[in-house]
């Protein structure tokens, strides 16, 4: 019999980054405690997104009404890796770095749990920025989806590819 497998992935859905975005932008806009301070958040580049304001509580404010909105969109929290506000002239700047892929430490740390804490016969495989996991047996790939899944990482994990 062949062997089951997945992939564990750390993807972003940049659709749905970008609806919290642009619903972030609208309550900033229309929000009492927003009026007149200048603050605005919008993508800068790829990967980056950027909020200006014109205090730190501001710029600190309105990440957080951002992060409120990543949630309601079914994202995780751990996507967002956000800088301290800098002053830059008058404002006040803070960069939003997104994280996607594994990154070899990562995934590494992720493979030594699967077998010191998963189920025997089960193997992790790194492959570029993801991690294959088969084994003979779907439950045991079950159990290490459950593993993961109860697990503090530091990074978005998704599971794909199960067959």
């Amino acid at each position: 019999m062949a062997d089951s497998s997945f992939d564990i992935v750390s993807k972003i859905d940049r659709q749905e980054v970008d609806n919290a975005l642009n619903q972030t932008v609208k309550e900033i806009g229309h929000r009492f405690d927003f009026k007149g301070t200048g603050a605005s958040i919008s993508w800068s580049g790829q990967n980056n997104i950027e909020i200006k304001a014109n205090s730190e509580e501001r710029a600190n404010a309105a990440l957080d009404v951002f992060k409120d909105k990543v949630v309601k969109r079914g994202l995780s929290l751990k996507i967002i890796d956000a800088g301290e506000p800098k002053l830059s002239g008058k404002e006040y700047r803070m960069m939003i770095g997104l994280k996607e892929g594994i990154d070899q430490e990562n995934a590494k740390k992720i493979s030594k749990l699967i077998r010191d804490e998963g189920p025997k016969g089960i193997k992790a495989q790194i492959q570029g920025e993801e991690l294959r996991v088969s084994s003979k047996k779907k439950d045991d790939l079950q159990d290490v989806i459950s593993l993961l899944k109860g697990k503090d990482l530091d990074i978005a994990l998704q599971f794909v590819n199960y067959r």
